[in-house]
């Protein structure tokens, strides 16, 4: 049933997306989860934490879109992978400051 998604999925993903608009967008992503970092920390409380950690993932799923392409160094990877990494270290911090992750 999802054979034909797969396969285009897969085709578009390895062959013909573009990786300056994947380039992009991640800074794009990159951009917004800081943002809603910054704008929802009000101290002891945070009340943006999922849609920073969405822009989290929307980074990280176009940073695996660009590795798979095979248009980023073996130095460049180690970059992103870092920058992903601050990103969803940062959204865990705001999240344990949110009711969800436990805060009072």
């Amino acid at each position: 049933m999802f054979l034909q998604a797969e396969q285009e999925y897969s085709r578009h993903n390895f062959e013909a997306a573009d990786t300056a608009l994947l380039f992009q967008h991640f800074k794009d992503a990159e951009q917004e989860c800081k943002a809603l970092l910054e704008k929802g920390d009000r101290g002891e409380r945070h009340d943006m934490a999922l849609p920073a950690y969405d822009q989290c993932i929307k980074a990280s799923h176009r940073f695996n879109l660009l590795d798979a392409r095979g248009v980023i160094s073996v130095t460049e990877r180690q970059s992103y992978i870092l920058r992903v990494r601050e990103l969803a270290k940062a959204c865990g911090a705001a999240w344990l400051k949110t009711e969800g992750g436990g805060a009072a």
